[in-house]
């Protein structure tokens, strides 16, 4: 395996210098800078959070929620760990406990997501088997002082209603 030369770019002495390409690049950001200072109404800015985005698509994924049951109102979530399994960013966390209604064998004591580690990727989504956790809740900013506020619990996720008419698991 050889090496390959590769003959540099700019072989003059204006080309050298660099100077030309650096006055080029603040003649067109000094132009922007002018023409927004002279006219400030046409750059697009929103009075955020009052005012909501206008670019936020129908498929977009919100804050994670948990689903109940139909039949009793129950949490969906087996505590499989798929959804944990699956989760590249390792922000869920998930500690089983035995059901004793005698509907399923386990369901999740303690349930956490960290959505300040989490990338929104949605894979928890697809690998739940029971339709138990969504993203579908429509809430694009989450708001907190502290780094608890944003470590959503079984409780709290459970309380999140979803922009679609279907509250309940879709799962059988």
């Amino acid at each position: 395996m050889g090496i390959k030369v590769v003959e540099r770019h700019g072989n003059t002495f204006k080309e050298k210098l660099y100077l030309p390409a650096i006055f080029a690049g603040m003649k067109s950001t000094l132009k922007h800078f002018t023409k927004n200072l002279s006219d400030a109404s046409n750059i697009p800015t929103i009075c955020y959070p009052e005012e909501k985005p206008t670019d936020i698509t129908p498929r977009y994924r919100g804050v994670h929620r948990l689903t109940h049951r139909e039949e009793d109102d129950s949490i969906a979530c087996v505590a499989c760990f798929m959804c944990a399994t699956a989760c590249p960013a390792n922000c869920i966390e998930i500690v089983a406990t035995f059901r004793d209604d005698g509907v399923d064998e386990k369901m999740p004591a303690i349930f956490n997501i960290d959505l300040l580690e989490c990338v929104f990727c949605g894979y928890c989504v697809e690998a739940c088997p029971c339709d138990a956790i969504r993203m579908d809740s429509g809430i694009y900013s989450v708001i907190g002082k502290v780094r608890e506020d944003f470590i959503y619990n079984k409780a709290k996720l459970l309380s999140i209603k979803g922009i679609s008419k279907e509250e309940y698991s879709l799962a059988k």
